[in-house]
């Protein structure tokens, strides 16, 4: 027996010590599903102990006391909690005791209960006099809540005083406030963007922000109420059963839940358990269950209450979106574009309907921000289809010695060099065409029709290839045999026949197509002709510094820095030598002569429009070797839009900047002083 009672208030300590943190801190230190079994526990051992449950155990109360911050309410009917059931057998379970004890003799098939989602908010009564919201409060305890009316009184969605007629002369109503997940993260991003702390998640956010003191805070936070019940009513009367209140309430002017439904038996509260499970993550708002109410207040009445729930109602709880698990160590995932994602290894844990093992904490900001490290305890969350993500990590339970996760300077899969621009959120390798989790992308976009433009080698067929490392870089596409192709799935020898001919085609190509292809990041098709032209052969380009690259024109400094990194791994410059020598070959030019201290030196054009006389590239050419930039786009930076025929929407944004517009004329009047 002593041990069972150590057992028991070790128990009460540690949901006393939880209730703390959720009530009176509002800083939830682990997930409901936690939470619910220290809970079910405790209630399990004094259900086979009841000499041992004392008066102030947690199940024999709501939650814990309330902050001192605020004036305390006494609510004149206790605000009760749920119980909750889990699984199918346990709602049957439920359903068999209320027709047991309402004494129906054919399994209660026909009985009505009100059912709705349960939201994932914070409790709040609200009393009217006279039709006016005079109070507002806090579930606290159950018993002793706080007053928040101050703030509730900024809640669009709650009437200051009731419309219409026939409501009672008192009236408390009682509800959910919670945040909607669109206002949510919004208002994380704000609070991310201006270095202020974020909420874990939308039932943490309405929580916090009901007990802020100034209510201009709370008025900032975009929070909504559903209403779900009444308590005290006195000087009127309301309907016999509770979907009918409900309506008199909506009546009234308060806000109710559109999902909520009045259904039969216990078949009915399954149907409506799935139906709703199935919009769970379509809803605008977060749930985590469904409540069923036996409909009938008489029949409310005569099954009456339990120590701290009603017998007549019962909470579903859906499948645990947050569960406690730990790191068991932190890996760099390279994706399809270089960039480096770091992941969770978890001890696995069920959450959210599946086993999760692995767990997103998105970009290295975000590991620094949530400081997770292995080791630690953390609360992961996986909602629909959603990748499991760690929310955050349970301080209290870190271990000692353990040490903050920095980013690799080298890539894990093929050890290039990993950067990290200022001001971008993603890290990058930059192994490019030589790093295998980039290769499918890379090789997709090097056969695609505006780059080497090889026709019949497809999405799945370069798949393959990466997945058996027969293709490794671009290179080894200009290897292939017409005989290893026909034996391929769905191939045929007419098939490989003219593949081999589009690869062989292929290798006659263009300098402006061929630097495409390479897919350096930011290098678009303009760019690659803009490169190109003004370098006329590939050497150049690879010796060029960046300041000779940012001269080019369409080539501002970040994209003069994306091409000189990508050319600084020696890995890419194989690749390059290596398609060239399995005879890839263009035709060279003479580079662009550009005038050190020309005419136009320092000016930025934008050209739009059809010119008389002359084609764009023809003037953009004569720009440039005059010593100025051509831009694609009119900024403040803008020295002169040349204008031709049907400008458009340059020549407008150009005009309302004050940039100088001029024609061919112009230019060569430029060229004449």
């Amino acid at each position: 027996m002593a041990d069972v009672l150590k057992k028991i208030e070790s128990l009460r300590d540690e949901i006393r010590y939880h209730n703390y943190r959720y009530h009176t801190l509002d800083d939830i230190e682990i997930p409901d599903a936690e939470y619910d079994r220290l809970m079910r526990e405790l209630q399990r051992l004094e259900d086979e102990n009841p000499d041992l449950v004392t008066i102030d155990s947690p199940t024999q109360r709501v939650g814990a006391e309330p902050s001192g911050a605020l004036q305390t309410v006494q609510h004149r009917l206790p605000m009760l909690s749920l119980d909750n059931v889990f699984a199918e057998d346990e709602l049957r379970e439920f359903h068999r005791r209320v027709a047991e004890k309402l004494e129906f003799e054919d399994g209660a098939t026909d009985l009505q209960y009100a059912a709705e989602p349960k939201l994932d908010g914070a409790a709040v009564s609200l009393l009217y006099e006279d039709g006016v919201l005079v109070l507002a409060a806090t579930r606290g305890d159950g018993t002793t809540g706080e007053d928040i009316t101050h703030n509730v009184r900024t809640i669009d969605s709650i009437p200051l005083r009731l419309i219409g007629d026939g409501y009672p002369a008192t009236l408390e109503v009682r509800g959910e406030v919670f945040m909607p997940r669109a206002g949510f993260d919004a208002y994380n991003k704000k609070a991310r963007a201006a270095g202020e702390k974020t909420f874990v998640n939308p039932r943490n956010a309405a929580a916090g922000s009901l007990r802020q003191l100034d209510p201009k805070l709370t008025a900032e936070r975009p929070l909504d109420m559903y209403v779900y019940s009444v308590g005290l009513v006195e000087g009127g009367d309301l309907p016999d059963h509770h979907s009918d209140i409900i309506m008199c309430l909506q009546k009234w002017g308060l806000k109710t839940c559109p999902e909520r439904r009045v259904i039969t038996g216990v078949e009915g509260c399954l149907d409506y358990y799935a139906e709703i499970g199935e919009k769970r993550d379509s809803l605008p708002y977060d749930i985590d269950g469904v409540v069923y109410k036996v409909d009938s207040l008489s029949m409310q009445r005569e099954l009456g209450f339990v120590a701290r729930a009603p017998r007549w109602a019962v909470a579903h709880k859906f499948p645990a979106q947050e569960e406690l698990t730990k790191v068991e160590g932190i890996e760099f995932q390279v994706g399809r574009t270089g960039a480096l994602t770091p992941v969770a290894r978890l001890d696995p844990v069920f959450v959210g309907g599946v086993t999760v093992s692995n767990a997103t904490l998105h970009n290295i900001d975000e590991l620094h921000r949530k400081d997770v490290r292995v080791g630690d305890t953390v609360i992961v969350r996986r909602a629909g289809d959603v990748i499991p993500e760690v929310v955050s990590v349970v301080a209290t339970r870190r271990p000692k010695k353990t040490t903050r996760v920095q980013l690799p300077t080298q890539c894990p899969v093929c050890e290039s060099h990993v950067v990290r621009e200022e001001g971008e959120a993603v890290a990058r390798c930059t192994g490019g065409l030589f790093c295998k989790a980039q290769r499918v992308e890379a090789l997709k976009h090097f056969v695609s029709r505006r780059a080497m433009d090889i026709d019949g080698l497809g999405a799945k067929l370069i798949e393959q290839f990466v997945e058996e490392d027969r293709i490794k870089n671009p290179s080894d596409i200009y290897h292939l045999t017409k005989e290893e192709l026909a034996e391929r799935e769905r191939m045929g020898e007419k098939s490989a026949e003219n593949l081999i001919g589009s690869i062989e085609k292929s290798k006659s190509t263009t300098l402006p197509r061929f630097l495409f292809a390479l897919g350096i990041r930011e290098v678009g098709e303009a760019t690659a002709v803009s490169v190109a032209s003004y370098f006329g052969n590939l050497p150049a380009i690879i010796e060029a510094e960046t300041e000779k690259l940012v001269a080019v024109p369409d080539v501002g400094p970040v994209v003069a820095k994306r091409i000189r990194d990508f050319l600084d791994e020696d890995h890419n410059l194989e690749v390059m030598a290596k398609l060239q020598a399995s005879g890839v070959h263009w035709a060279d030019t003479e580079p662009m002569q550009v005038a050190e201290d020309g005419q136009l030196t320092g000016k930025t054009f934008v050209i739009t429009g059809t010119l008389s006389g002359m084609t764009r590239d023809q003037a953009k050419d004569l720009i440039v070797k005059e010593g100025g930039k051509v831009t694609g786009s009119v900024s403040r930076k803008t020295s002169y839009l040349l204008a031709g025929d049907n400008a458009g929407s340059k020549l407008s944004k150009a005009q309302s900047l004050e940039v100088e517009v001029i024609d061919l004329d112009g230019l060569r009047n430029l060229l004449k002083d």
